[in-house]
Parts: C-alpha cells; sequence; structure tokens
C-alpha cells in the first residue's frame, strides 16, 4: 500500500482567483521510528504502541497528528501513555483497539481498526471511541499543529549486573536498539512481540541466545506474539510477558515486573513456563554455558 494516501495539492477559489494550497497527507508506517522526510504536518497511522517513546517520535518529527495502537493499554496504562504526552503538547492523538487490527501493521489498522482512545485535540476534531481508524485519520487531517518541543525521553540500552555469568542480559526499551553484537546474548526488550509488517525479517536483528517481548494483549490473528515462531525458526528462544504484568516499552519492567505469557518450542526446552517470573527464568538462562 502506498505510503500516500492523499494528493498534496488541492485546487481552491477565493475572490475569483485560482489559488493552491497544501493538503495534510496521511501517511502509514509500520513502525514509527521509520518515518519519511514527509512526516512533518502529516497525519501518521502507525502500527507501534502508544507508549511514551511512540508519541515523543512523533513530536519530535512535527506531525499534525498521530493513531498508534493501544497494546492492550496495560500496566499503569502504558500502552496509550503516549497520547497523554502528545495532549500536554496540543498534539492530537489516538489509539485502535489491539483486537481490531494487528499491531505492527499500518495497512490493516486503515483496512478494519477500530479507535479505542482518543486525547482531547483528537477529541475536538470529532474522533471518538468506535470511530473507524480511517475515518479517523480523514478528521485528523484538520487538527491544528501543536508545539513541538517535547521533553526529552531516551530509550534505553543498559546491561543488567551479573556476576559470574555466562551471557550477559542486555536491557532495550526497543528491539530497535538490538546490535549485531548482541548475538548469543540475552535480549530483554519493551517492545511489542508483533512482526514490523508481517514481515519474518523483523522479528530481531541479531542471532541472540534468546529474546524477550512484551505481549501487547496478544491482539487480533494473535499479533502481538508473532515475533515468536519467526525466532524458532532461527532456532532462538523467545517468550513474551502479558502486558497486564509490565510496562510496554520499558524493559526494565520487562526484566523486574514481567510474567510470561507465551513462548516458542525453543523456550520451552530450555525450561520456561507460562506464569513463570521472567526474572527467575533469565537469570537462570544467563548462568546456561549451552
Amino acid at each position: 500500500m502506498a505510503n500516500k494516501l492523499k494528493g498534496l495539492l488541492a485546487a481552491i477559489f477565493v475572490g475569483g482567483r485560482r489559488i493552491t494550497k497544501i493538503e495534510t497527507c496521511i501517511l502509514t508506517a509500520d513502525t514509527i521510528t521509520k518515518l519519511s522526510s514527509k512526516a512533518a504536518g502529516s497525519v501518521i497511522v502507525s502500527g507501534s504502541h502508544g507508549g511514551i517513546y511512540p508519541g515523543y517520535l512523533a513530536a519530535k518529527a512535527r506531525v499534525r497528528a498521530v493513531i498508534l495502537n493501544d497494546a492492550g493499554v496495560g500496566k499503569d496504562a502504558a500502552g496509550i501513555s503516549g497520547l497523554n504526552l502528545l495532549e500536554n503538547l496540543s498534539i492530537a492523538a489516538a489509539a485502535v483497539f489491539h483486537f481490531s487490527c494487528r499491531i505492527g501493521d499500518a495497512g490493516d489498522m486503515l483496512a478494519r481498526g477500530s479507535i479505542s482512545h482518543a486525547n482531547e485535540p483528537a477529541r475536538a476534531c470529532g474522533v471518538e471511541a468506535g470511530m473507524a481508524c480511517r475515518r479517523a485519520a480523514e478528521r485528523l487531517r484538520h487538527a491544528r499543529l501543536g508545539r513541538f518541543d517535547p521533553p526529552a525521553v531516551a530509550e534505553g540500552r543498559t546491561e543488567m549486573p551479573n556476576a559470574g555469568a555466562v551471557r550477559r542480559i542486555i536491557l532495550l526499551d526497543s528491539a530497535a536498539l538490538v546490535r549485531s553484537e548482541d548475538a548469543g546474548q540475552i535480549v530483554v526488550t519493551g517492545s511489542h512481540g508483533g512482526l514490523i509488517g508481517g514481515d519474518p525479517a523483523t522479528a530481531l536483528r541479531s542471532d541472540a541466545f534468546m529474546a524477550v517481548f512484551n505481549d501487547a494483549g496478544v491482539g487480533v490473528d494473535s499479533a502481538g506474539l508473532t515475533r515468536l515462531s519467526a525466532l524458532d525458526a532461527r532456532g532462538i528462544a523467545a517468550f513474551t510477558v502479558s502486558a497486564s504484568s509490565a510496562r510496554i516499552g520499558e524493559a526494565r519492567s520487562t526484566f523486574d515486573d514481567g510474567i510470561i505469557s507465551t513462548l516458542n518450542d525453543s523456550a520451552a526446552r530450555l525450561g520456561a513456563m507460562i506464569g513463570a517470573a521472567a526474572r527467575e527464568v533469565l537469570a537462570a538462562w544467563a548462568m546456561r554455558s549451552g
């Protein structure tokens, strides 16, 4: 699906003169970490979760408005916390219901997504719960531009101190922060467990020993879990923690608070079990030599 859904130019007449004005575009992005240069002033429909960092990236890109996925809302309403951040900047933002369309798939959002939450600037444009995502995006084309001075929000990349461990435990607030040198290590992310655009190649950028994600409420078509089978095919153990147990977008919460909700066969063979505390499983795996 082409990113640009609306033409850039529209002709209007003022006082008998033909004047050309720039129309607001509706652009799609399976992940908000990769926005085009045309994002400024546009309405963005993104498959990313609606947490703080995606909200920050939307403001930083100077968007007119953004629609994200509510990711099951989850612990401390982390899945929609970016809407409040954007409201404080007078930027319209909404989130789609995670059981209405696949997380990580902006095309599916437009095709069948429905709105679950909207901040005040979005509601002022007539966006409301139950509205089709496409219709909401059209209404947000008329949103007023907000402020573009968000408080600095830095995604974290840290390592858990673990004396005597065979493998490092790396905490990444976003899977986008994975590096090639993370191969063979334990990667704990705050990201949702869904493939970006349904592409198995996006499951993980490195051949880690194992990886952890947030299940984002699982969602329609079990979209919040699709990285797991893709990683299983690569022999990488992986599991998700429930969105209700850990704040999406925060790897430290994944580690400290997360309760395993789903796991792939590779993780099961290593002894992981649904309902176990992620912290305990990961600490044990860090000591494994094979």
